[in-house]
């Protein structure tokens, strides 16, 4: 019944690209590893692998990322909580990979204690299966205003009795400060769950911070575990928090340039990862506030949780003026899942999916309608893309039904029916399939529409590569024997 728990001094600490190191660190070691991740609150979702009933759910991307570092497939039972922002007060509840409804955040906080049995029984299904269970908090333990009813960190470290290793950022400051006020503010049952520190993306010589390392020792008595260095092969990864969007661009050079404008619900734009590696893109997501750039070949509007609320977003920047004279200009624009939605004729919400209900007209590029309404699509899929026949897989996540005269133009065939659609040019086309280029046979076909070469390297490939240079680094700078002994292994 070993277990460990990673929480941080705060969010974006690292905390999913540690957990997902460790657990390829013991599973390299022979060791059936599992993640969890009791709550989690990302607009990035991944779609799990059928159980024994067919059944597919969702559960947060960093989750999905972390059960390939064990080498083993996706379930809802890594994640069994996940709150997906729809509104700044507001989000949509999935529990056990499905949609249980939409909670206000004041109301959430009141009855979130409920849900901890389904986080245990979830929790213990995984410790029946496995020799290890590597825990993710979320957020930091220190935010004391929380602790009452908290399922996500100390108080599924006190109901379950799992050991917690609590981490710092060096890169953002104060990381002495961070942990010894954690040890301040805990109370004395927390405090007692914490066996040791680790310190997170430090830049430079180790010995330079020797002194504040005994320092945090010296003030709280907990372990030091070991101090990683700054990851740069955690950009393979795929993130989980829209806080590490950032216009990555190094200059056209002859590029061909791909914008996708951050809306502010984007969800799932992971989608683009596989395009920031390749050498001949110059690739980069568009902030609030600027304008979409007017020499982009391809502009790639993405998923969203809130399609109405960021059609009305999308404009209110003028990005729909931008993208209406790149289409003038003979520009391409693709649509991914809400982005689809959005390239359409009409999108509306007769039952108020996403809040009010209501209509609005779309970006009027693609003969389509789509209809907010149904159960949510969940599944996964293969085919083959139009016309190059290129071979695609990836997953559907999204509610609604998107009709008209321009799918019979279909952008894939996908388990074996149309998908998607596209213009009469054929240079505005729209499909609900995340992970598009993720395959490297498919990204070359529609970087070749555009004009580009790709590398020809699939990104599942990528990924696994740099999960295992990054269990290597770590096997060298944390106190592994150390983990595994809090962890109960030995």
């Amino acid at each position: 019944m070993a277990a460990l728990m990673i929480q941080g001094c705060g969010s974006d600490v690292g905390k999913s690209v540690l957990v997902a190191g460790l657990c390829r660190v013991f599973a390299n070691r022979g060791l059936t590893v599992r993640p969890f991740k009791p709550q989690n609150m990302s607009n990035n979702a991944a779609v799990t692998a059928p159980d024994e009933t067919g059944r597919t759910g969702e559960i947060g991307r960093a989750q999905a990322l972390q059960a390939l570092a064990c080498r083993t497939p996706a379930t809802v039972d890594m994640n069994p909580v996940l709150l997906k922002p729809q509104s700044d007060t507001g989000a949509q509840l999935v529990v056990r990979g499905q949609v249980e409804g939409v909670w206000q955040a004041a109301g959430y906080q009141d009855r979130k204690a409920a849900l901890l049995d389904v986080v245990l029984d979830s929790f213990r299904r995984l410790q029946a299966e496995a020799d290890l269970v590597i825990v993710e908090g979320a957020g930091s333990p220190a935010e004391t205003n929380l602790r009452t009813g908290d399922i996500a960190n100390m108080g599924f470290a006190r109901a379950a009795d799992v050991p917690v290793v609590l981490v710092g950022d060096i890169d953002r400051g104060h990381v002495i400060a961070s942990l010894v006020g954690a040890h301040a503010v805990l109370d004395d049952e927390d405090r007692a769950m914490i066996r040791g520190f680790i310190i997170n993306k430090f830049r430079g010589d180790p010995a330079l911070f020797d002194q504040g390392r005994a320092e945090i020792t010296r003030r709280t008595g907990w372990a030091d575990l070991g101090m990683a260095p700054w990851l740069a092969d955690a950009r393979a990864l795929p993130a989980e928090d829209a806080v590490v969007l950032e216009r990555s661009s190094d200059g056209r050079g002859g590029k061909v340039r791909i914008a996708v404008p951050m809306l502010s619900r984007i969800a799932n734009f992971d989608d683009f990862d596989p395009l920031r590696h390749e050498p001949g893109v110059d690739f980069g997501f568009v902030p609030p506030g600027q304008a979409l750039p007017g020499d982009a070949d391809l502009i790639i509007l993405p998923g969203t949780k809130a399609t109405l609320a960021d059609l009305a977003f999308l404009r209110a920047q003028g990005w729909d003026v931008d993208i209406a004279a790149h289409v003038r200009r003979g520009g391409w624009v693709l649509g991914v899942c809400g982005g689809y939605q959005m390239l359409g004729r009409t999108i509306s919400d007769p039952d108020g999916v996403e809040g009010v209900a209501g209509s609005a007209p779309g970006l009027g590029l693609l003969d389509v309608e789509t209809v907010l309404a149904g159960a949510k699509t969940l599944r996964r899929v293969t085919g083959r893309l139009t016309p190059s026949g290129a071979a695609v897989e990836g997953y559907e996540i999204h509610i609604g039904r998107t009709d008209g005269p321009d799918t019979a133009r279909p952008f894939a065939m996908i388990d074996g029916a149309p998908h998607g659609a596209r213009s009469g040019d054929g240079r505005v086309a729209g499909l609900y399939v995340h992970g598009l280029f993720d395959r490297a046979e498919a990204r070359a076909a529609l970087l070749a529409e555009v004009g580009a070469a790709s590398d020809g390297v699939d990104q599942g490939a990528r990924v696994d590569q740099a999960l295992d240079r990054i269990a290597a680094v770590l096997e060298t700078h944390f106190d592994i024997p150390a983990l595994a002994r809090i962890a109960g292994l030995t």
